[in-house]
């Protein structure tokens, strides 16, 4: 494998600081998103899916920042989200069986 930085190939994999330039600005961005992704699920009480769409991001990268990251920098924000995520998981099976009636009857 080719990296193009400076640090070895170990380094990108362990994020070593030492090896790694830039590690310190990317963690800030990861922990903005994070927030910034809480408060529009809190705010617009919205699914997963809806959020990604709007920031531009992928689905796992949302789960990734709200249920991993999240709760490493912004615990009382990470517990109003978990309240959200989890009605949504009681209600998902719902949510597919109204998509799959609209489908059938052709709305």
């Amino acid at each position: 494998m080719f990296f193009p930085s400076t640090a070895p190939a170990f380094c990108i994999y362990m994020n070593c600081e030492k090896h790694m330039r830039g590690v310190v600005g990317i963690r800030e961005n990861l922990e903005q998103r994070a927030e910034e992704l809480a408060l529009y699920l809190i705010e617009n009480r919205t699914t997963v899916r809806a959020a990604a769409r709007q920031f531009g991001v992928s689905k796992s990268t949302v789960h990734k920042d709200l249920s991993e990251r999240l709760p490493l920098y912004n615990r009382g924000l990470w517990l109003q989200v978990k309240a959200i995520l989890e009605e949504n998981k009681a209600q998902r099976h719902i949510r597919g069986g109204m998509a799959t009636r609209r489908k059938y009857r052709g709305e």
